[in-house]
């Protein structure tokens, strides 16, 4: 990548610079996967590097394990720190409510676990995410490799009575393979195209044998923050009912496109 960033890598920088705002000294901190996250790490990496900041963060994945190990994000698991104080991820979509679609990344069931066990969630994204019915999304859910055929069959079944557009299910891949979770699992996605009653899907899909977890973030997000390529955020907060249109000051951004492209 050159160091003149493209419009959705710099919207993806604004919004996660935003959340930042939330990180105070000392927090134990959720550290997501994807595109939109890895702004995030590499921001508090430089946090870290120049102001001094300390924290600790729980990756979600592999991939963002790596890298925050990178960008000098001291990780630690999940068990050792027992509670966070706060979580930073993206997001697939998200609607009125911020009711979270995610997964595309392949890591929803370690996000998920990291969210709830977090006093507060903030969501960066665009608004490319922003939807007025979840569903247009693939809904990703994550299934045991054992008699994985039988669980899709059980999936398909129970779509009939859902409320949804559509009901096509089929396994992800990684090239010619199936893909794989850090977990070893692999991911049914649900082309659903509208979910007219997320809580009641997601019920009904964690009761099917063989599934392990949906894409369904219900009732974790607290805020989201929306970032577009000239500096501008919009910030929804769910527990007050705000949203506030801000600033992001980009002085700082070209040190860390250049660190990106180097």
């Amino acid at each position: 990548m050159s160091a003149t960033p493209n419009p959705i890598d710099m919207a993806k920088y604004v919004s996660a610079k935003r959340a930042l705002d939330y990180v105070q000294d000392g927090m134990r901190i959720g550290l997501g996967t994807g595109s939109t996250a890895a702004w995030m790490v590499r921001c508090l990496g430089e946090m870290i590097r120049q102001d001094g900041l300390r924290v600790t963060g729980v990756p979600t994945s592999s991939r963002t394990a790596d890298l925050a190990r990178e960008c000098g994000v001291p990780i630690a698991t999940l068990e050792d720190v027992k509670w966070l104080d706060l979580t930073i991820d993206g997001a697939d979509e998200f609607d009125p409510d911020l009711s979270l679609i995610k997964g595309g990344g392949g890591a929803l069931l370690q996000e998920k676990i990291v969210a709830t066990a977090s006093d507060m969630m903030v969501v960066i994204t665009d608004k490319s995410k922003q939807v007025d019915h979840l569903g247009a999304f693939p809904l990703p859910v994550e299934v045991i490799p054992f008699g994985w055929q039988t669980t899709k069959a059980l999936i398909e079944e129970s779509l009939i009575g859902m409320d949804v557009a559509g009901r096509q299910v089929t396994l992800r891949l990684n090239r010619d393979a199936s893909y794989r979770t850090d977990e070893g699992n692999l991911i049914l996605d649900l082309h659903l195209r509208r979910i007219g009653n997320p809580r009641q899907l997601s019920l009904v899909l964690n009761q099917i044998p063989g599934v392990v977890e949906n894409g369904l973030f219900l009732d974790i997000c607290d805020v989201v923050i929306m970032g577009d390529a000239e500096g501008g955020v919009e910030v929804r907060d769910i527990n007050n009912g705000s949203v506030t249109q801000e600033r992001v000051d980009l002085r700082d951004a070209d040190n860390i496109f250049v660190s990106v492209s180097d």
